[in-house]
């Protein structure tokens, strides 16, 4: 005696899921590939233009950089960011990266040897113990920040290149100061391309 399926419980054809899958892949891709951006876009305008338009820092009606992104500096009368090992050129945002040297690894002891002679030698007089971030490279090789300490150590130095008092240099500094988010989240730290635009103008006035 021949077995009956119900028709409910019949397979349905490949033929038959084509239409809803094809459905269901136009929907996802508004939604997520359209909608979804637009919005968040949108808010992200409205709420914080800034942020969403790189951070950038303009003066004169002119771009000269970025919050985000470090600058090479290397005249003793500007502050010196943290070294960066993108290739060709330092903080090239097109190849982040770091150096991946590991700390038993000669090269990251020889580089970083050389880096504590080249700020000795930029700063004579200076003794006191030269900040880690100045002497290695951070994993993006973007880091446009330095620490308090960094920027202390190399105070004096910009002082004398500018002809100002150190007083006043520190105190640029201190003003350039963020802190830790809520005081909860993240370190102090100083944005060095802002502090030395800061530190132009006031040698300009």
């Amino acid at each position: 005696m021949p077995i009956r399926i119900p028709r409910d419980d019949v397979p349905t054809s490949p033929g038959g899921l084509l239409r809803p899958a094809l459905t269901l892949f136009v929907v996802l891709s508004l939604v997520t590939g359209l909608l979804y951006p637009l919005a968040v876009t949108g808010v992200a305008q409205l709420a914080f233009p800034h942020q969403a338009n790189g951070s950038l820092i303009v003066q004169g009606g002119t771009v000269v950089g970025s919050e985000l992104i470090g600058q090479s500096f290397t005249q003793p009368s500007h502050f010196w960011g943290r070294p960066s090992a993108t290739a060709p050129m330092p903080y090239n945002a097109s190849a982040s990266g770091g150096s991946n040297l590991g700390a038993t690894n000669p090269a990251l002891t020889d580089a970083v040897k050389a880096r504590i002679e080249a700020l000795r030698a930029a700063d004579p007089g200076n003794t006191r113990p030269v900040p880690v971030d100045l002497v290695t490279t951070s994993a993006s090789g973007l880091d446009p920040h330095i620490s308090p300490a960094a920027a202390a150590y190399q105070s004096e130095r910009v002082a004398r290149a500018r002809g100002l008092p150190v007083g006043q240099v520190q105190a640029l500094v201190q003003q350039h100061t963020d802190t830790p988010w809520l005081g909860l989240l993240g370190e102090p730290r100083v944005n060095v391309l802002a502090l030395n635009l800061a530190l132009d103008s006031l040698s300009n006035k």
